[in-house]
């Protein structure tokens, strides 16, 4: 029994996403993915760079793949998030590694198409196998959300599934939500956290 987990932002669920999961399956008996999630006690936390909430993104997946993948928020950070870093020093970060594994029973491995993310997941002892970057990325898709919800031409809905765009669209009200703040996301270590529950 061989799982294969895959760790992402997917927000929203993309072309490539898709590609990804779908080649998984061929390798896998079981593909788990997780979407992460950050957590400021029951809330969670989005921004401009996580737009869409996990529930959303669940259903995305669901759209496309019904129930032949699992879908959990093992991936999930709480707030505040600074105590994850650095990264291998703090307990919080090895307890992220457990919940990753929550269930995972067998042989598995982690796919990342990011040699620094996978130079991380190999320090975790998560098995990466490192794919080839997609040139298709989920920042450039939301910047055409963005684009449209602001008045502008916009070819998003080519580089998401149809029963994507769909959800999208039930969800307009959070495109236009971010679509003219700030992004208040910070990056740190190579990894992407949002402001509001960085530190308190």
């Amino acid at each position: 029994m061989i799982t294969a987990l895959y760790l992402a932002h997917l927000n929203p669920v993309t072309n490539a996403h898709i590609e990804i999961i779908s080649d998984l399956k061929k390798e896998a008996n079981i593909v788990k993915v997780m979407p992460v999630v950050f957590k400021d006690e029951d809330k969670e936390v989005n921004s401009k760079s996580f737009p869409f909430n996990f529930e959303t993104r669940k259903k995305m997946l669901i759209s496309v793949f019904g129930d032949s993948i699992q879908i959990t928020d093992d991936y999930a950070f709480f707030a505040p998030f600074k105590k994850y870093l650095p990264p291998l020093l703090r307990r919080r970060s090895w307890k992220l590694r457990k919940q990753i594994l929550q269930g995972v029973e067998g042989d598995f491995f982690s796919y990342t198409g990011d040699k620094a993310e996978g130079y991380m997941l190999k320090m975790y002892r998560l098995k990466p196998k490192i794919g080839k970057r997609k040139s298709l990325s989920a920042a450039s898709v939301k910047e055409k959300l963005f684009d449209a919800a602001l008045g502008k031409e916009s070819t998003w809905k080519e580089d998401v599934p149809e029963s994507v765009a769909k959800i999208i669209e039930e969800d307009w009200k959070t495109v236009e939500k971010f679509a003219n703040i700030e992004d208040m996301t910070r990056r740190v270590a190579g990894m992407k956290f949002p402001k509001e529950g960085w530190s308190k």
